[in-house]
């Protein structure tokens, strides 16, 4: 039997209870508690499936001592430079954020993935291509061959993402965005759901 990594997920909102869905389905993790915001209200425990909240963004001393293992469950996807200031400020203090995968996704033999980087159910990535750091690629999107995503890169639902493009870091693709293939999207980029990217 496999011992499971115990891990916590920080944020209380949808996409803390997607994380939370998606670290389940690996099997193995055993997920400890929830890190809420400071001073934070009205959290809908049963919404977060029954797991306790342990503490706060300030509560990192007692939370190293129970679990050194992080998941971000908060998107930030219009600042995405947010996120990545809070992982590097949990970095800092100790923690780990392990790269989680959907086993009912499908990535290619050779594909390269970085840290921290959450991958949902029915996506696909394909030959050739790279992943960085704490990037998110959600539900059913399509990464196609020789594509590289740069660190912090947050693909959302139903993306297609052509052949040979490069996405530099920091960069948000909306809901059922199409790219074209051998594409460059510079850092920081916002493309809005339904988007079709030709040039």
């Amino acid at each position: 039997m496999i011992r499971k990594k115990k891990i916590c997920v920080i944020g209380t909102g949808g996409h803390a209870v997607s994380c939370i869905d998606l670290i389940e389905s690996t099997k193995k993790f055993k997920i400890i508690g929830v890190i809420s915001k400071k001073n934070e209200k009205r959290i809908n425990n049963k919404f977060l499936k029954n797991y306790n909240i342990i503490g706060s963004d300030d509560d990192y001393k007692k939370i190293l001592k129970l679990c050194n293992n992080l998941v971000l469950g908060i998107s930030f996807y219009k600042n995405l430079y947010l996120r990545e200031k809070l992982i590097n400020k949990f970095k800092k203090i100790g923690f780990n954020f392990p790269t989680v995968c959907s086993p009912r996704s499908y990535v290619s033999k050779n594909v390269k993935i970085g840290e921290g980087t959450q991958i949902f159910h029915g996506v696909t990535i394909n030959k050739n291509s790279r992943v960085g750091n704490n990037c998110i690629i959600n539900s059913h999107s399509l990464i196609e061959h020789d594509v590289t995503l740069g660190n912090n890169t947050q693909i959302s639902t139903g993306v297609i993402i052509n052949g040979g493009c490069n996405i530099n870091k920091n960069s948000f693709i909306g809901s059922g965005s199409v790219l074209k293939e051998n594409l460059s999207i510079k850092e920081k980029t916002f493309i809005k759901m339904g988007s079709i990217i030709k040039k």
